[in-house]
């Protein structure tokens, strides 16, 4: 009888490659499983080590988003229309605050005293992003609790919200004379966020270093 013939059933190069291909398919199967993990513990990690309300943007250091919100309708002050604002009013007139806010927002009523607060600060403008709302809604949230916006853009669809990065209201945007986002903060406001963070922000944009 000649080698080959004796060989023992189940042995020879096939049988040789079962375990590769094993390994190989558990490792095939397993991948997503860890790739799930590794983001699961990333997310975690950013939201118990850092700061929730300041999240990362790729916007930060670049100029915003072209757009051109409409102002709200009926909104008047001395008689005349509050007017909205666009990116070009953005741009070579010093740092602005643009607050995204809404009626149906009950974290911007808490935060509404401290924006108007703001307002009050010469060194900087305060606008304010009507986000997903009604005309009569956010009409009468602020005749209700005050209008410290100097100009109010209504983002009814929330398409230049999705733009600008928007997860949710209330958020802040410290915007640089060059039109640039230099700082975002989302969440309402406090005391302590807007001394430790907010107004270094705005520091930084009127030397013109956005904030990281």
């Amino acid at each position: 009888m000649r080698a080959e013939e004796a060989a023992p059933e189940g042995s020879g190069p096939e049988m040789s490659d079962r375990p590769r291909r094993s390994t190989l398919g558990r490792i095939v199967v397993a991948l997503p499983l860890i790739l799930f993990a590794g983001l699961a513990g990333l997310l975690l990690f950013r939201l118990f080590a850092g700061d929730p309300t300041v999240v990362p943007s790729a916007l930060i250091g670049r100029e915003v988003p072209e757009f051109d919100l409409p102002g709200l309708s009926g909104l008047e002050r001395g008689g005349e229309q509050v007017p909205g604002f666009d990116s070009a009013e953005l741009k070579g007139n010093g740092v602005t605050l643009v607050n995204v806010w809404a009626s149906w927002c009950v974290p911007c009523r808490d935060e509404h005293p401290l924006v108007e607060q703001l307002a009050k600060d010469d060194r900087f403008r305060v606008f304010g992003m009507n986000y997903k709302d009604t005309p009569d809604n956010a009409r009468r949230f602020l005749g209700h609790y005050g209008n410290p916006y100097e100009k109010v853009g209504v983002d009814e669809k929330g398409r230049v919200g999705i733009d600008w990065g928007v997860y949710g209201v209330p958020e802040t945007f410290v915007v640089d004379n060059e039109g640039r986002i230099a700082f975002k903060h989302v969440g309402p406001l406090s005391q302590q966020s807007i001394a430790e963070r907010l107004m270094p922000a705005i520091e930084k944009a009127r030397a013109g270093t956005p904030d990281s």
